[in-house]
Formats: C-alpha cells, sequence, structure tokens
C-alpha cells in the first residue's frame, strides 16, 4: 500500500460561494448547461494542441504539464472541455505567467490563492480549463491519481461515469452546482486509491 501525506489525503471541496468569491470577470457561457458527450479520441490530441501553445508561452517556467479530468481517461464520457494542470514555480506572481499565456489567447477566470495557489484560466472557445498550481499542490497530485485509477479501473469509470449523467440532470438548472454534487462518488473513488 502506498503511503499518502495528509494533505494529498485530505481533499479540499471548497463551496459555491467560495468559488464564487475567486471569479474574475464573467463565467463563461459554456457553463450551462453541463453537456457530457460519449469519449472523444480526439480530446488527447486536442490536449496536445493546448500543450504546446502553453509550453511555447512559457518555456522554461512550465515545472510540469498534465492532461487531468475525464476527457483525460479513454471510454469516460465528459464535458468536452480539456482540463490542464500546469506547474509553475509561484502561482502568486502572476506578473511571470500571466501576460505570455493572455498573449496566447487564454484570459483568467479564477483567483484562488486559498486553495494552494489555483488560478484557472480559459480560451476563447471555452474548450479548456487551465489549471495553475504550483509545484507541490496536493490538488494537482489527486488530478493524477484520480486520472490514472480510473485508467486502470473501468468499474469506477463506469461509476463516475453514470453519476456524471445523473448529476448533470439534477443540476441542469444550477450547473454551478455539478462539481460539488459529485463530491461523494469521488471521495469514495479515493478512499479506494489510497487503500491500494
Amino acid at each position: 500500500m502506498t503511503e499518502y501525506p495528509r494533505e494529498v489525503r485530505e481533499r479540499f471541496n471548497g463551496d459555491p460561494e467560495l468559488v464564487g468569491d475567486g471569479l474574475v470577470g464573467e463565467w463563461p457561457r459554456g457553463v450551462r448547461p453541463i453537456v457530457i458527450e460519449e469519449y472523444d479520441p480526439a480530446w488527447p490530441r486536442r490536449f496536445e494542441e493546448f500543450r504546446a501553445v502553453i509550453v511555447g508561452a512559457l518555456g522554461e517556467q512550465v515545472l510540469g504539464i498534465e492532461h487531468v479530468g475525464s476527457t483525460s481517461v479513454p471510454g469516460l464520457p465528459a464535458k468536452p472541455i480539456i482540463d490542464i494542470d500546469v506547474l509553475v514555480a509561484d502561482t502568486g506572481d502572476e506578473s511571470r505567467y500571466l501576460p505570455p499565456l493572455e498573449a496566447a489567447g487564454f484570459r483568467l477566470l479564477l483567483r484562488e490563492p486559498w486553495w494552494y495557489g489555483h488560478r484557472m484560466l480559459i480560451d476563447d472557445v471555452e474548450d479548456l480549463h487551465l489549471h495553475v498550481w504550483p509545484p507541490d499542490s496536493p490538488e494537482a497530485v489527486r488530478h493524477r491519481l484520480f486520472r490514472d485509477w480510473l485508467r486502470t479501473h473501468p468499474e469506477d469509470r463506469d461509476r463516475y461515469a453514470e453519476t456524471k449523467r445523473r448529476v448533470s440532470h439534477e443540476t441542469a438548472e444550477r450547473p454551478g452546482d455539478y462539481t460539488l454534487a459529485k463530491n461523494e462518488v469521488i471521495d469514495q473513488i479515493f478512499d479506494r486509491v489510497f487503500a491500494s
């Protein structure tokens, strides 16, 4: 059994008010309504396209870059939005990484210093959630663990897919609640990850 530090095992779930406090500008159009699509084999290629742009903009500032979220798991239905984790030395020093990312066509959407220094950017098409973390972020570690578990445990991948479909219908009038409504199944899956 792999031993994970407490910071990785204890997930921060947040709440809609706290997330709203971090909003910079307006929510993108794409958050309403939540649409879950069947897995698209083009999603990894889309990640590679974004990856090239991000690395081209930030160069050696990129300490790590990963395709995470549901679009990174073959066979998993998802919102058609590519989630990417990028690690930089200091997310608080926005002057180093925001201008080149903005010049590359991304805009800052969320500034959440209370959540491990998280920043989130989107693109004009709104098919990207670019998450910027410091290199020691427990959340970035959890993203990789969750992705890798779902890639190798089809029963949990299918359980998660069923939950995503159900929750997208239940929160159709409140799309901002979609992510938080999945917490129970996510926590159950993490229990199995951390017990393995």
